[in-house]
């Protein structure tokens, strides 16, 4: 077991189209806290040493206004910046008015992670239970190694009742370990009947007890090398493409089948919520007041 605590990088460069503001940054409770708040305090409790936000300069203070005073003594911050002028200059495009997804975003810290760590959405609650087993597997899992992990739930918990989402849906073989995911882009309920959109645009029916990831992945420095490679190629392949997305999926299902990496699923019990859309505010703020009520988290975390 390594002595050294695993990081926690949070992906919060989005800017909340759907949502139609910055859910990163919204607060969620009485007591002003945002949905990242939450993630924050399991994954302290749960050991990690570090926290990485990715963010965007231009909400870069607002964004420390708001987490510096909170962290402050209590775990080591730092912040980096996704923007489209992060890749090289051949490939840059005037035209082009969004970085480059969620594998640009882990791309860019690894200068700085030099350790284990576990890469998460800023606007997704986890829940105690996933963070205490990604925490046990990180710690346990040798730094030089290409050994990930990822945390998954069935797809039943984690759509909105309000329009479509995005998903990796996975596939697991009998050890517990990720054989395939494949990036759904948009997955919703139509008459009562959950549909993924397949290849060529037709919405087919998916189980609902599928299990997917919600970008909860943990992974070694070993993950960049590979993922810096894929970009280029990505990057090579889409010149003219100027709203395709490099998932932070592509990289790992790319290395699966390279047989480059093994990924470990840790199955989840915990309640996941997210907000996609606005609708979904009120229900995370019933949840999360659920939860507080049940004694699991303190009325207000940071005192």
């Amino acid at each position: 077991m390594s002595t050294t605590k695993p990081t926690l990088v949070i992906l919060a460069a989005g800017m909340g189209s759907r949502y139609g503001g910055l859910k990163q940054i919204d607060s969620f409770t009485l007591e002003g806290e945002t949905i990242i708040d939450f993630s924050l305090y399991d994954a302290l409790q749960a050991g990690f040493g570090k926290v990485i936000f990715i963010i965007r300069k231009c909400f870069e203070k607002e964004f420390k206004a708001i987490f510096n005073n909170k962290l402050a003594g209590k775990v080591k911050i730092d912040y980096v910046f996704q923007e489209i002028e992060n890749v090289p200059r051949k490939f840059l495009n005037s035209e082009r008015i969004k970085p480059w997804g969620t594998g640009h975003a882990l791309l860019m810290v690894k200068d700085i992670v030099k350790e284990n760590f576990a890469i998460i959405n800023a606007d997704d609650f986890y829940g105690r239970e996933a963070f205490d087993a990604m925490a046990i597997q990180l710690r346990n899992t040798d730094k030089n190694s290409a050994n990930f992990s990822m945390v998954a739930y069935p797809l039943k918990n984690t759509v909105s009742e309000y329009g479509y989402v995005s998903r990796g849906e996975c596939a697991v073989n009998e050890k517990g370990f990720l054989i395939d995911i494949i990036e759904r882009v948009r997955i919703e309920t139509i008459d009562g009947v959950l549909k993924s959109e397949n290849e060529i645009g037709q919405m087919t029916p998916i189980n609902e007890e599928t299990m997917v990831s919600m970008n909860f992945w943990g992974f070694t420095p070993k993950c960049f090398e590979f993922g810096n490679a894929l970009f280029l190629e990505f990057l090579e392949e889409n010149r003219e493409n100027l709203k395709t997305e490099f998932y932070l999926p592509t990289i790992v299902n790319k290395m699966l089948m390279a047989k480059k990496a093994t990924v470990k699923a840790l199955e989840s019990n915990s309640k996941w919520f997210g907000v996609t859309y606005i609708e979904d505010k009120e229900t995370a703020q019933k949840e999360i007041c659920k939860l507080k009520d049940m004694g699991l988290y303190p009325i207000k975390l940071w005192n």
